[in-house]
């Protein structure tokens, strides 16, 4: 058989593959069988000593043999159930009891989301680290700040790093919110009444999910409620929207335009075109924002799975083979990506400076108005005075220190040495290291959680 899928050989942390590979899935479905069976065996309906010699024997079962049984009677989960039988001994005859599939699959799954949740909560916290070292290591780092794509008032790359770092904060915080209502399973029966059980259902099924670390739902029908799963899809889709734009922007300060900031470059070996020897291409920063375009498609066929007949319908079940699998791996990969980018990130600051003063303060106009107005100008006037002097600038090539002097109207209020001083970008930064300082010190308290 032929690799056909990408994930198999390009994309993907080989921790976070192994929880959603295929032999993962069966082992997982097979612990839920297991604790479904030793909560039986707490309340009588078998012997502990059976129940411990099928969770002995449940480890011959392999992959092949699952797979074996139901290229015969074509149903996964019933397969599984036939394959631990044939070695659970006197157990056998409890195997699946009071089970629906889904009871066994989205129990499996919560299992794999929780483990994967594991691994987002330190690279999450590992980046927002990074982050908030850079923030701090270039607070003073001042560069020309654009809006549309124009120049606009002086900031610094620790201020852009800092709201980078909050924004990775927020998602933190939200999927620690999350996972209270993601990290659940059930045993509730073919329709969610858990009638097989009588009385003992709630008992059984609260004692599956202490086995397995997870919560019980707190009422489903024959499957777990597909909001949850949606509020999840969107949770990596927004977290890869943050990705995508971190590396967007390094994308733009890297063009030969600005050469602000650079991806690491290996320049002894590394080949950044086939033709074209001379390139140094952002191919990381690419590569993240190409596949969170991926990831964010997954959320409407996610929220159509939610859209099932009655208790059950099968439609949910074979796009979310692919939905959770690909977007919690391509999101590893994208943030893992994004830590390697960010911690050799390269900065010419001398650059970004340049890049600053070549637009010969016209950038600062903001400054200059809002002293206007401060010593009794309309704010309105003010405007337009620097509005004119703006302009001309543009047009004629001076610097707009040079027209503010020579402009009459305008020294009636300002001194030469004024204007000098309102021109400087480092007297425009207004409370952005204050800012940038209170940002730092929650990142590294939030990191610090998970990082120890």
């Amino acid at each position: 058989m032929h690799i056909v899928h990408p994930i198999d050989y390009r994309y993907g942390t080989p921790e976070m593959k192994r929880i959603w590979s295929e032999e993962s899935r069966i082992r997982r479905m097979i612990w839920v069988e297991l604790a479904l069976l030793k909560a039986l065996a707490d309340k009588g309906f078998l012997s502990h000593q059976d129940y411990e010699v099928a969770k002995r024997n449940s480890r011959e079962v392999s992959p092949e043999r699952v797979k074996e049984i139901e290229a015969e009677i074509k149903h996964d989960v019933m397969s599984l159930v036939r394959a631990v039988s044939e070695v659970a001994g006197n157990a056998s005859r409890w195997i699946h009891f009071g089970a629906t599939s889904n009871d066994i699959i989205d129990t499996a799954v919560a299992t794999q989301l929780r483990d994967s949740i594991k691994i987002f909560e330190v690279r999450l916290a590992r980046l927002i680290s990074i982050l908030a070292g850079k923030a701090e290591e270039h607070k003073k780092t001042i560069c020309l700040g654009r809006t549309h794509g124009q120049p606009a008032l002086p900031v610094t790359y620790g201020f852009r790093f800092a709201i980078w770092t909050s924004e990775l904060i927020r998602h933190l915080e939200r999927m620690e919110e999350l996972k209270k209502r993601l990290l659940v399973g059930q045993l509730s029966g073919a329709v969610g009444t858990q009638a097989a059980f009588g009385d003992d259902g709630i008992e059984i099924e609260e004692r599956v999910m202490g086995y397995l670390n997870l919560t019980p739902a707190e009422i489903s029908a024959q499957i777990i409620p597909r909001d949850i799963y949606c509020e999840y899809v969107e949770w990596l889709a927004n977290l890869s929207t943050t990705l995508e734009k971190i590396a967007l922007n390094i994308r733009l300060w890297q063009r030969s335009e600005t050469q602000e900031v650079f991806e690491s470059f290996d320049t002894e070996k590394q080949v950044g075109s086939s033709t074209m020897p001379h390139k140094r291409n952002p191919i990381d920063s690419e590569q993240i924002c190409g596949l969170a375009r991926i990831v964010r498609g997954f959320v409407e066929p996610q929220h159509q799975s939610a859209l099932l007949w009655e208790e059950r319908d099968l439609s949910n079940s074979s796009a979310e083979r692919i939905i959770l699998v690909e977007a919690t791996i391509l999101v590893d990969h994208i943030l893992t990506k994004t830590i390697r980018l960010l911690r050799n990130l390269q900065i010419d600051e001398q650059r970004a400076r340049d890049n600053l003063e070549r637009w010969r303060g016209i950038n600062q106009s903001e400054a200059v108005m809002i002293a206007l107005t401060k010593k009794g100008v309309s704010r309105q006037v003010a405007h337009e005075l620097l509005r004119r002097n703006s302009m001309k600038a543009y047009q004629t090539g001076k610097s707009l220190m040079e027209l503010l002097i020579e402009d009459e109207e305008l020294r009636i209020y300002l001194t030469e040495e004024e204007i000098e001083e309102l021109l400087k970008p480092e007297n425009y930064l207004g409370t952005s290291l204050s800012k940038i300082a209170r940002v730092v010190e929650k990142a590294r308290e939030v990191a610090g959680k998970y990082l120890g």
